[in-house]
């Protein structure tokens, strides 16, 4: 059902600051350039910076993996029937790319009954 990992997003407190950064970092400009997400092509691989809002921690703390999926709604529908939360529904986030956050499916290791 996973496609790959297609993109990892930091969220940073100042995105303008955070851009000029990564653009001296990488020496090139991001191919990707709105108010909420910039974009960076590395090596066929995008890196995200989105601006830190609602509380959410920049930094090493805040930092987003999106997977590409052939069907976003099924997909988002798989992870909650397995126990994912919610974090952000899905929706339209420019070019007709469709996202959605959820908290971290975490797997508990088998323990035999003592």
């Amino acid at each position: 059902m996973l496609l790959g990992l297609r993109t990892t997003a930091y969220l940073v407190d100042d995105l303008d600051r955070a851009k000029a950064s990564y653009t001296d970092v990488l020496g090139k400009p991001p191919s990707f350039d709105q108010p909420y997400d910039v974009g960076f092509d590395v090596g066929g691989y995008e890196l995200g910076l989105m601006p830190a809002e609602d509380g959410a921690a920049p930094g090493a703390g805040g930092t987003l993996a999106f997977w590409g999926v052939a069907d976003a709604q099924a997909a988002l529908d798989r992870l909650l029937r397995l126990g994912a939360t919610l974090n952000d529904p899905l929706e339209d986030v420019g070019d007709g790319i469709m996202a959605a956050t959820v908290l971290a499916l975490l797997v508990e290791p088998d323990v035999p009954d003592a």
